[in-house]
């Protein structure tokens, strides 16, 4: 009797895709990362024009991808760009970071923010043990059903939007006006914007905007790929820098620096400043139920990339096989499964850091790639070309560039455990070729 063949007649629409976008961005970082910031910058202005500069990148890195999307519209982002570009051995480097680092470090680190911030409301709480249930929870959810986990992600998404408004709105009516200047008055001001601590603090902000790019993994899933694509990636990043812009703001306007510095948890802190310790325990509370949204959009488009890569490299095949709903079920187990490594055995700011620093570099091989590729195949049909080419390019691959730079001089362990990881990537490569010959040799004789 022959098999049932996969669902593939359910298509991601632009709502949905604009969801995924803004779920991947809208999470841990936000939440998280300004309590670090503050300890090397003490700058009103400069603290917001991270946040500002940051969605700079983001954009320009969207309108890049648009084109990417449009011109080869196939799952699998970097990994399917790099390996056209340039040659298979970076793409499959691309793919294997995303598939060991760029979605199970973030999802690891929105289940660890999550725990933190429930211990936080109701201290009984264990948070490792939460992380761990969310995740196989919702892994649980978008293995059974790809509309299912559409409709959650798109339902999940709305509210969290809807409590950050009202959050940033009530946040500037009721809030006390802290010292702090958010207009440059000396030259202080922008000299930080050059610091060695402004280019760190930009790889947690950036690590913030990571998701800007989370809908090209799945291309062979949304509706009219070459038209919506773009759409998609410039209004979900466009929300969530507005987004961004005004939380950070609220919270450095109505929370003294002191009470914020170090903290993980600056959401739960600015809320208790602001409206009080009860207010501030259900905005604890809130966001933690906001952090699920992100996981669950980690959860959906990861395990994509595992699938494409399966579907081309032999000994990943096992990978890419789907269950009859059209779902990588396989990939998403071992998605899975390094996600609890990283929940059971590093801190949180190691993992943002090296994770920031890993992803940042492809995104910068990518996004150079549209010149390269635009040089190699000019008559390639392009359906949608970046606006401001090559100006927005230029300023991403810039400010990309510096960044990393300075994260490398500044954070040389963090960037090792990258460099490592890129070497297991290559190792990996090439026994998987080497298999794949001894295989097919064999096969012959």
């Amino acid at each position: 009797m022959p098999s049932e063949a996969p669902d593939t007649s359910y298509k991601i629409s632009v709502l949905t895709g604009i969801a995924i976008v803004v779920a991947s961005m809208v999470g841990t970082g936000v939440f998280t990362s300004l309590g670090f910031q503050v300890l090397g910058i003490q700058s009103g202005f400069a603290l917001l024009m991270l946040w500002v500069i940051g969605g700079v990148i983001a954009l320009c890195g969207a309108l890049c991808y648009g084109e990417l999307a449009a011109a080869m519209p196939r799952s699998g982002g970097e990994y399917h760009y790099l390996s056209q570009i340039y040659h298979p051995v970076l793409g499959f480097l691309s793919g294997w970071v995303s598939a060991t680092v760029g979605f199970a470090a973030p999802t690891a680190l929105a289940a660890m923010a999550l725990g933190r911030y429930t211990q936080s409301v109701w201290p009984s709480v264990s948070p490792m043990a939460l992380s761990i249930g969310v995740v196989l929870a919702l892994t649980l959810v978008h293995a059974l059903s790809r509309r299912a986990g559409s409709r959650l992600q798109v339902v999940i998404t709305s509210v969290k939007v809807l409590v950050l408004i009202a959050f940033i709105g009530a946040g500037l009516v009721v809030a006390t006006p802290q010292p702090l200047a958010f207009l440059p008055h000396t030259s202080s001001d922008w000299h930080q914007l050059l610091s060695p601590a402004f280019a760190v603090s930009l790889i947690y902000v950036s690590y913030a905007y990571s998701g800007w790019n989370a809908a090209v993994y799945l291309t062979g899933e949304v509706q009219n790929p070459q038209r919506n694509l773009p759409r998609i990636l410039l209004i979900g990043t466009a929300i969530v820098l507005c987004l961004y812009v005004g939380l950070n703001f609220v919270f450095l306007y109505s929370t003294p620096i002191p009470t914020l510095t170090g903290q993980v948890e600056v959401g739960f802190v600015a809320a208790t400043n602001l409206f009080g310790v009860g207010v501030g325990r259900l905005m604890g509370a809130v966001i933690a139920v906001l952090l699920v949204s992100t996981i669950s959009s980690m959860i959906f488009a990861g395990p994509r990339i595992v699938q494409v890569m399966g579907e081309d490299l032999a000994p990943l095949r096992p990978l890419a096989k789907v269950s009859r709903q059209g779902i990588p079920v396989r990939a998403m187990l071992f998605q899975l499964a390094l996600t609890l490594l990283f929940i059971v055995s590093a801190t949180f700011e190691a993992v943002l850091v090296y994770a920031g620093f890993i992803l940042s570099l492809f995104t910068f091989l990518t996004v150079l790639g549209l010149f390269v590729l635009r040089v190699r195949r000019p008559d390639l049909p392009r359906p949608y070309r970046t606006w401001g080419y090559p100006i927005t390019p230029l300023l991403f691959l810039g400010l990309n560039g510096w960044t990393l730079w300075f994260l490398a001089h500044d954070k040389p362990l963090e960037t090792c455990y990258g460099l490592l990881t890129l070497g297991a990537g290559l190792l990996t490569y090439f026994l998987g070729q080497w298999a794949s010959h001894r295989f097919a040799g064999l096969g012959r004789t």
